[in-house]
């Protein structure tokens, strides 16, 4: 699929951050985050050695977007092989990690020993994050508010680490149960100038480590966060593995997105959170919302901020999705939300591995199933990324 032709300019710009578990053919994470960021440019670390992070510069075109992030993703399955036979371990959790270890990759880096020292493995995870551009501080907030408040519909969509310790733990994205929110009172920021004072107090007091220590669903940003800001920052999904998945996620995001800026122009505040509800019944909202994300994802119950009833998450998707097909379709990316539809009909990951295991296989089987699954996807991309399978049995 290809993006229409003359809609570059009716688009905001989007950057990705992927992180990714390395490992064995056998679903194993193998440390290997410190070699892979001396030995390539553009790889990072993260501060346990068992994943790897790399990032897109932002771009308008969903097509170069996938590009970008797919030209990244089979240089390091061509590096892994290189190294020794490894490739990229399916899920967001260590799904069939036996110890508590956390293996840090720079022992050096005082960040990471805070982070190794407070959390431990508990936030030892691989997600997608998606960053999409807005120039004007006070639009981004505003934009943060609605989508805070509907961050748990995002993670119902991409939703897939129901395993730990080699067995289902009973959530299907057990990565997000227990990642711990912090500061654990974040307001629904009402302008730039409320982010950028709250940020600092919450450094000075201790609360946060620095401006990057600002963990929740979703979060304006900037390379000079809190000050300056122009990104606003999804940080809720799950890892999100296939590209065409992936697009309609970052569509759902975007066609949101420009409905709050279109509203901000019309002057009205029908998509303010705020103007529905105070800030603290909101933060609990959310909060429930989410763990109940967490634990069930599409089949969840959740609370409508707008209303304060509980619905089914399936139905909130379907009307979200539906209400933005006009918005996407103005701004010339109509069709990439075409697969939310898939996602609702045929479940997410974790409800397919869940599916998998109910019929008889290991989480260990499922995971080989997927590594194969998912590498083959990637080769639709680029031909060259190596099989995990000898050419004969592929």
């Amino acid at each position: 699929m290809t993006d229409s032709p003359g809609a570059e300019h009716r688009l905001l710009t989007k950057g990705l951050e992927e992180e990714v578990y390395t490992g064995t053919l056998d679903a194993d994470p193998v440390p290997l985050s410190h070699q892979i960021a001396a030995d390539l440019s553009g790889f990072v670390t993260e501060p346990d050695a068992r994943n790897v992070e790399y990032t897109t510069d932002p771009y308008r075109s969903y097509q170069v977007l996938l590009d970008r992030l797919m030209a990244k993703r089979c240089q390091l399955r061509r590096y892994l092989v290189r190294v020794g036979d490894y490739t990229l371990i399916p899920g967001s959790t260590l799904s069939l990690e036996e110890s508590d270890e956390f293996v840090i990759s720079n022992p050096n880096n005082p960040y990471y020993r805070f982070i190794r020292d407070t959390y431990g493995t508990t936030v030892v995870t691989a997600s997608t994050h998606i960053n999409v551009g807005i120039p004007e501080p006070d639009a981004l907030i505003a934009a943060y508010r609605l989508l805070r408040a509907e961050a748990s519909m995002y993670l119902a969509l991409t939703a897939n680490s129901p395993f730990l310790r080699g067995q289902p733990t009973g959530a299907h994205s057990n990565r997000w149960l227990v990642f711990p929110q912090t500061p654990t009172d974040i307001p629904f920021f009402t302008n730039h100038d409320h982010f950028r004072k709250w940020v600092s107090e919450q450094i000075e007091s201790g609360a946060m480590f620095n401006a990057r220590h600002l963990w929740l669903s979703i979060r304006p940003n900037g390379d000079a966060t809190p000050n300056k800001i122009e990104r606003l920052e999804l940080r809720i999904c799950d890892r999100i593995s296939q590209p065409r998945i992936l697009a309609a996620v970052i569509a759902l995001f975007e066609a949101r997105i420009w409905q709050v800026l279109e509203s901000l122009e019309r002057g009205d505040r029908d998509l303010d959170p705020l103007a529905f509800r105070g800030d603290r019944e909101l933060q609990e909202i959310c909060l429930r919302n989410e763990r109940r994300v967490a634990e069930s994802s599409l089949d969840a119950t959740i609370t409508d901020w707008r209303t304060g009833d509980d619905l089914p998450m399936r139905e909130w998707v379907e009307a979200c999705w539906r209400g933005c097909l006009p918005t996407a379709r103005a701004h010339g990316f109509e069709e990439r939300l075409a697969p939310i539809g898939e996602i609702l009909a045929d479940g997410n990951l974790a409800q397919q591995w869940l599916a998998q295991v109910a019929a008889g296989l290991s989480p260990r089987e499922v995971l080989r199933r997927s590594i194969v699954d998912l590498t083959e996807i990637d080769r639709q991309y680029d031909p060259d990324c190596p099989s995990p399978l000898p050419p004969d049995k592929t």
